[in-house]
């Protein structure tokens, strides 16, 4: 996923790969925790559409400062005691379908130049518009692989 069409795309096609996977889950393991210390189903899909303001909220800064200095951001820390869980697992579906729609839109206007535009953030050697939504598109990978293991899971302790 080197290019900018390759990150778009995967960015675009999340939604139809992350919705029906989690409609396959078995109601009664959408909200199941496969470990006190993983997250279920239900926080992962719901993660992904909170993770959103971040990074509209990231490329905005981008776009306006120079080189601006970008946070790290701990979901497993702030989530710990299941607050996602207290989420509406649909509405989040929604949200996040819409959001990325919304997000690809913007992405398709960026030029060249702004794909390449540079932050500091504090856990990595370099960062730009680029790797920023390179990484989203693996975050999405990850989730629904995480996703997946959880539906595909045969011990629960």
């Amino acid at each position: 996923m080197n290019t900018i069409e390759a990150v778009i795309l995967s960015l675009e096609n999340a939604p139809n790969i992350l919705l029906p996977l989690v409609r396959e889950i078995p109601e009664q393991i959408i909200k199941r925790r496969p470990h006190s210390a993983k997250w279920s189903v239900h926080e992962h899909a719901v993660h992904l559409s909170e993770v959103h303001r971040l990074f509209f909220n990231r490329l905005d800064l981008m776009l306006k400062q120079e080189n601006p200095r970008i946070k790290s951001y701990q979901p497993d820390q702030m989530n710990e005691n299941g607050e996602l869980l207290k989420l509406d697992l649909e509405e989040s579906l929604e949200r996040f379908t819409n959001d990325r729609k919304i997000l690809v839109k913007k992405l398709k206007t960026l030029t060249p130049t702004d794909w390449q535009r540079p932050a500091t953030h504090e856990e990595y050697t370099h960062y730009s518009v680029f790797i920023m939504f390179r990484h989203l598109a693996l975050h999405d990978n990850l989730h629904a692989y995480r996703i997946e293991e959880i539906l595909l899971k045969k011990d629960w302790e």
